[in-house]
């Protein structure tokens, strides 16, 4: 049995890459603009966010959703639509 998951968009894509992509993309300030969460305002670092949302599910599903909607889903280097 084979484990691809081609319907799971995220498949292939470490949280880290998905935060590391939006930070490079749009910065710190927009990123706490669209997801109100004190670990994108207050002192921002990959490292600070990621210990916040692998704790807590519903602003990781956030970040995944905006990391989504803004990234090809096809591509694991999340090349800009």
């Amino acid at each position: 049995m084979s484990n691809e998951q081609p319907n799971d968009p995220l498949h292939g894509i470490t949280l880290e890459m998905v935060v590391t992509r939006l930070v490079e993309r749009y910065g710190w300030d927009y990123l706490a603009q669209k997801i109100d969460i004190n670990c994108f305002k207050n002192d921002p670092s990959i490292k600070s966010s990621l210990k916040f949302l692998r704790k807590t599910q519903w602003a990781r599903t956030k970040v995944e959703s905006l990391y989504i909607s803004n990234f090809d889903k096809n591509s694991p280097w999340g090349e800009y639509k």
